[in-house]
C-alpha cells in the first residue's frame, strides 16, 4: 500500500506531456501559500473575548503574529529535512504528509482557538502547520527543474508562482468566512448612558448589581470592528469573532486539495531531456556562471557560495515577510486616519489580496527573466530598488497625514506592490540560482537547507516589525497622554494619568482615543509607527547587496566525479 506513495511508481511514460505537472505544484502552493494572508487572521485573533475590540484578556498583536512566525520557522525547518528524503520517496509521498500537516494544523488551530489555548495554536497552527507549508513547498520545485532543464528559472517560478498567490484566494476566502460566523457581542448602549468604571485598567458595567467587564468602541473604533456595529459599550465573553468556525472549513478544504494534487505528480524518466534540447556547452555555462556539473548536498554546505546565498535569501526574507505578517493593519495604521471613508477593513483586506497577486506575478516575471538577465544581475536589482523603496514609505506616509490626499495612497500602494514582485521573485529565482551554482541533481535537497534561511527571517522580520512597532506604539500614547487635559482624561477613561500603564496593558487607552481629547491640531502619530523597522529593513537588504556581488563559481574541487 505505501508503494503506491513512492517515486518509482510515478515515472512518466514515454511521450508525457510535462505542462501538466504544473497543475498539481501550483495548486499545492496556492493551499500552502494562504499563510501569506495571515494578517487577515490578525484582528480577530487579538478580539476573542471583546469581539467588537480587544478586550484585557485578549492575546495581542504581537503574541498572535508569533505564530505565523512558528509557521515560517518550521517551514523552513521542514524543508531542510525534507529535502534529502524528498530525493529518495520522490514528490507524491511528501505532497501527501503536507496535506495531512497543513489541514490537520487548521483543524488543531480551531480547537486552541476555541478554548483560548495560545500554545495551542502555536503547536497547531506554527508547528505542524508549519512543517505541512514546508514539505508542500519543497515537493514540487526540484520536480519541475527536472521537467524543465532548458528554462530553470521559469520552471521555478511556475513551481513558486502559487505559494505567492495563495494570498488572492486565501484573502477574500478567508474574510468572507470570518464574516460569515461572525456574531455581534451584547450592545449595552452609549459610554454616557452606561457609565463604566475602571478597576485595575478594565472597564465595568453594573448589571443588575453585578459587575461586568466591558469595552468601550470610540467612534473613530467602529470602521476597524469585524462587521461595522455602533460606538458605546459592549459586554465582553458574548458574541463570536467567527475565526475558530472559519479554521475548520479552511483545514478540511485544503487537506482535500493537496491530497488531489499530490496523488497527480509525476517525474520525468532517469535521462529524460525535452525533445530538440542539447544541454549548453562548458564554455556557454562559464560565461552564464552556470554549472554541467553536480555537487552533493553536504558538500555544498561546505562551499562560501552556499552562505552566501543563504544571506541573500534570508535578508530579502526578512525585509518582506515583516509586512505580509501585519499587512492588513499596517494599512489601516498608515493611512487608514487620514482616509477613512477609503481605507475600510474591505479595503485592507484588498489590499493583502493585491499583495498576493504581486507576488505571485513576481515569481514567474523575475525568475523568467532571470533565465535573460542573470541571477546575479537580478538579485542586484531587486536589493538596489528595494533600498530605495523601503526609505521612500516613511516619507509618502508622513506626507499622506499631513495632507490627506489619495494621490499618497496611490502612491504607496505602488511602492507596495513593486516591493512584493521583487520579494517573490526572490523566491522564485534561488532555485535556478542553486542549480546553476551546484547542478540539478541535488538541487532539491540543496534548496531544503537553503531554506533554513527563510526560518531565520521568519522570525527576524516579523520580531522586528511588532516589537519597534509596540515601542512607537507607546512612546506615542504617552507623549499624547501628556498632551492631554487631566481632567478631560480622567472623564474618558475613569482613571488618572498616572494609572496610565495600567490602562494600556489592559487596552483601555488606545492612540485612536486618545486623538479625541488632545488639543486640536495634534498630529496623529500612527502613521509613523513603522519608520525605524522600514529603515532597518533598507539596512539589510544593503547587507544582502554584497553578499550577492561576491558569488563566484563553484571551485571544481567540490564538483562529483563524472
Amino acid at each position: 500500500m505505501l508503494s503506491f506513495f513512492l517515486k518509482d511508481r510515478i515515472v512518466a511514460p514515454p511521450g508525457y506531456n510535462r505542462w501538466k505537472v504544473p497543475i498539481a505544484s501550483v495548486s499545492i502552493h496556492l493551499c500552502i501559500g494562504s499563510v501569506y494572508a495571515w494578517s487577515i487572521f490578525n484582528p480577530p485573533l487579538t478580539r476573542l473575548h471583546g469581539v467588537a475590540a480587544s478586550a484585557a484578556d485578549d492575546w495581542t498583536l504581537q503574541q498572535v503574529v508569533w505564530v505565523f512566525t512558528v509557521a515560517i520557522v518550521f517551514l523552513g525547518l521542514s524543508a531542510a529535512v525534507a529535502g534529502k528524503w524528498l530525493e529518495r520517496v520522490g514528490p507524491r509521498a511528501v505532497g501527501t504528509v503536507a496535506a495531512l500537516c497543513w489541514g490537520g494544523g487548521f483543524l488543531i488551530g480551531g480547537i486552541a482557538i476555541q478554548t483560548h489555548q495560545l500554545w495551542l495554536l502555536y503547536l497547531g497552527y506554527g508547528v505542524i502547520g508549519g512543517c505541512g507549508l514546508g514539505l508542500g513547498y519543497v515537493s514540487p520545485v526540484s520536480t519541475l527543474i527536472r521537467w524543465f532543464p532548458d528554462r530553470r528559472g521559469m520552471a521555478a517560478g511556475l513551481a513558486i508562482m502559487g505559494f505567492g498567490g495563495g494570498a488572492i484566494i486565501g484573502s477574500p476566502l478567508k474574510q468572507s468566512l470570518i464574516e460569515r460566523f461572525y456574531v455581534s457581542p451584547t450592545y449595552l448602549g452609549t459610554a454616557e448612558a452606561v457609565k463604566p468604571v475602571t478597576v485595575d485598567g478594565r472597564r465595568f458595567a453594573n448589571m443588575d448589581g453585578v459587575q461586568r467587564e466591558v469595552i468601550v468602541v470610540s467612534a473613530s473604533e467602529v470602521r476597524r470592528m469585524t462587521v461595522q456595529g455602533e460606538a458605546g459599550v459592549y459586554l465582553v465573553g458574548t458574541g463570536d469573532s467567527g475565526i475558530a468556525s472559519t479554521f475548520f472549513v479552511l483545514g478540511a478544504g485544503y487537506f482535500l486539495v493537496m491530497m488531489l494534487a499530490a496523488l497527480s505528480y509525476r517525474v520525468p524518466a532517469p535521462g529524460w531531456l525535452p525533445p530538440g534540447w542539447t544541454p549548453p556547452t562548458e564554455e556557454e555555462a562559464r560565461l552564464k556562471m552556470v554549472t554541467t556539473r553536480h555537487v552533493a548536498i553536504n558538500e555544498a554546505m561546505r562551499t562560501r557560495q552556499f552562505y552566501l546565498l543563504w544571506i541573500v535569501l534570508c535578508f530579502n526574507v526578512t525585509a518582506g515577510i515583516g509586512m505580509l505578517g501585519v499587512a492588513k493593519d499596517l494599512m489601516q495604521d498608515l493611512f487608514g486616519t487620514a482616509l477613512p471613508t477609503v481605507v475600510t477593513g474591505r479595503f485592507a483586506t484588498t489590499f493583502v489580496l493585491m499583495i498576493g497577486v504581486f507576488n505571485m506575478a513576481g515569481r514567474f516575471f523575475w525568475a523568467s527573466a532571470s533565465d535573460r538577465l542573470g541571477r546575479q544581475r537580478t538579485y542586484t536589482i531587486f536589493f538596489v530598488g528595494g533600498i530605495a523603496l523601503y526609505l521612500s514609505i516613511p516619507f509618502i506616509a508622513a506626507a499622506g497625514s499631513r495632507d490627506p490626499a489619495i494621490g499618497w495612497l496611490v502612491l504607496f500602494y505602488g511602492v507596495a506592490m513593486i516591493i512584493f514582485t521583487m520579494y517573490g521573485g526572490g523566491f522564485a529565482t534561488i532555485p535556478a540560482y542553486l542549480s546553476d551554482l551546484f547542478g540539478t541533481r541535488f538541487v532539491g535537497g540543496i534548496h531544503g537547507r537553503l531554506l533554513t534561511a527563510w526560518s531565520t527571517a521568519g522570525v527576524l522580520g516579523p520580531l522586528a516589525i511588532t516589537v519597534l512597532r509596540e515601542r512607537s506604539r507607546k512612546e506615542a500614547i504617552h507623549d499624547l497622554a501628556e498632551r492631554s487635559d487631566p481632567v478631560s482624561f480622567a472623564k474618558k477613561f475613569g482613571a488618572e494619568i498616572d494609572q496610565l500603564d495600567s490602562l494600556i496593558q489592559a487596552k483601555t487607552v488606545t492612540i485612536a482615543k486618545l486623538m479625541e481629547i488632545v488639543p486640536t491640531g495634534t498630529p496623529d502619530p500612527t502613521s509613523g509607527l513603522y519608520n525605524s523597522t522600514l529603515f532597518l529593513m533598507a539596512a539589510l537588504l544593503g547587507v544582502a547587496l554584497v553578499a550577492n556581488l561576491l558569488v563566484r563559481p563553484v571551485d571544481p574541487k567540490h564538483h562529483l566525479e563524472v
